[in-house]
């Protein structure tokens, strides 16, 4: 707790703890892009993870609390740092350059980080926080991606994902200290990598399902 208090009360805590939540999140969302693949075997097979994940009781509830704290310190002290900035520098260069290794992802990260927040709700409401009474969750998602409209809204919400990851997994790593010369073009590459993999996978998905149903 003490480290954790400590952490807070500087520029550089802050983002340990964004590197260390975010790197945490990555981990989860490829998770569950392994876990939602399963729709590629048919119903039968999707259903079939899903009773697992619900078989786990208590874990599973105990790790989507876990999920819950992660997002609070990861967006909120984005969004804390994001103004501490704006205060720190209140009139913008008139001339933007790509100093200290910036790029187009670190720059539209706290954007796209809010954009992630509003696709995840809404996500939510679809697929979790919903009446299963008289259906199942393959019917949901069917039903779901049957309507023009969510699936371009999915697309680009989990285009928008990749590109924060782009930048986030390599920062990430960067943060906590591991940045040696020698492996830091490796992990960048990889993240770059990760990140299609993630976009392109979970695009497939409603696209699939569009085309098919």
């Amino acid at each position: 707790m003490k480290w954790l208090i400590g952490a807070l009360s500087s520029s550089i805590g802050k983002k340990q703890i964004m590197a260390v939540t975010g790197l945490g999140f990555s981990l989860f969302v490829l998770t569950h892009l392994l876990g939602n693949l399963t729709v590629y075997s048919g119903k039968e097979a999707f259903l079939s993870y899903v009773e697992k994940l619900h078989s786990l009781g208590g874990l599973v509830t105990l790790a989507e609390l876990g999920l819950v704290v992660f997002a609070v310190f990861h967006i909120g002290l984005g969004l804390l740092l994001f103004v501490q900035n704006l205060q720190a520098r209140p009139v913008r260069y008139a001339v933007k350059k790509r100093a200290g290794g910036r790029t187009i992802g670190s720059i539209t990260a706290p954007y796209t980080g809010l954009l992630i927040l509003v696709f995840i709700i809404v996500h939510l409401s679809k697929f979790r926080f919903v009446d299963k009474a008289m259906t199942d969750d393959f019917i949901i998602l069917c039903n779901t991606f049957t309507q023009t409209g969510y699936v371009l809204f999915y697309v680009l919400g989990v285009i928008v994902v990749a590109f924060h990851v782009s930048h986030g997994f390599w920062s990430g790593f960067q943060t906590i200290g591991l940045n040696h010369p020698k492996y830091m073009p490796l992990i960048q590459r990889f993240g770059t990598l990760f990140s299609v993999v993630l976009g392109v996978g979970f695009a497939s998905i409603p696209i699939y399902l569009f085309s098919t149903l």
